[in-house]
């Protein structure tokens, strides 16, 4: 902690989860690299794993059939965030908290738990002053740990890839989102919506583009991820 630390002011960090439940829209890569970025410019930054594939975990480099503490046991046995992150070597001001194929096992573990839906707001609430910047990658789905994420988070990124059917399911996830208003965190707000795979060659993807602008407003981010193409 003292070499994350420096001379940098101690605030509790800023928590923000990233989240869409249709997969294969981008949250993943969003999260590591908005982490690594982070990291970079010296803030102190924990990436946390809430999706079972753990894809962001194997993409921070971490073995995933080696991990013995996850963000499972921070769920559901009360394990301290502290005592199951993990540092990258590469870059010193980032941790990961990992995720391994346990944590399906936690959407139904979770429905027997007290107060079930800020379980992990609960957690962070220990170490949020260790951190400028948390970042939760969430699973492709509404469930409870995805619940749990957003009544823990500060606010949402919401990527959305510049393809068909792009924006199909949203209004599903903006309900939850005031779901967790109401109920569980009045502050919870969105911080933006990440437009991903944008393809100027295509009619589609620039139709996704306007439509995604007249839907949210000034909340999409002017920049726009273009797709890898091979020409």
């Amino acid at each position: 902690t003292r070499a994350m630390t420096g001379n940098l002011p101690v605030a509790p960090a800023r928590v923000i989860a990233i989240a869409n439940q249709k997969g294969g829209v981008g949250k993943t890569t969003t999260a590591i690299n908005l982490a690594a970025s982070l990291a970079i410019a010296e803030r102190r930054t924990l990436l946390i794993d809430a999706d079972p594939q753990g894809n962001a975990t194997s993409g921070m480099g971490i073995d995933k059939a080696a991990v013995e503490r996850s963000l499972y046991e921070v769920l559901i046995e009360a394990l301290p965030i502290a005592d199951a992150i993990q540092e990258d070597a590469q870059l010193p001001y980032l941790r990961v908290l990992p995720a391994t194929q346990d944590l399906v096992g936690a959407e139904l573990e979770l429905v027997g738990l007290d107060n079930r839906e800020t379980v992990l707001r609960n957690a962070l609430s220990r170490a949020r002053d260790e951190f400028d910047f948390i970042l939760i990658d969430c699973p492709p789905s509404l469930g409870l740990v995805t619940l749990n994420v957003l009544a823990a988070a500060d606010a949402v990124l919401i990527p959305i890839q510049c393809e068909y059917y792009a924006l199909e399911g949203i209004s599903q996830l903006l309900n939850t989102i005031r779901i967790v208003q109401q109920n569980f965190n009045p502050a919870f707000q969105i911080d933006g919506v990440l437009l991903t795979m944008f393809d100027n060659r295509l009619n589609l993807a620039r139709q996704v583009v306007g439509e995604a602008r007249e839907y949210f407003g000034n909340k999409v981010f002017r920049t726009v991820i273009p797709r890898n193409v091979r020409l």
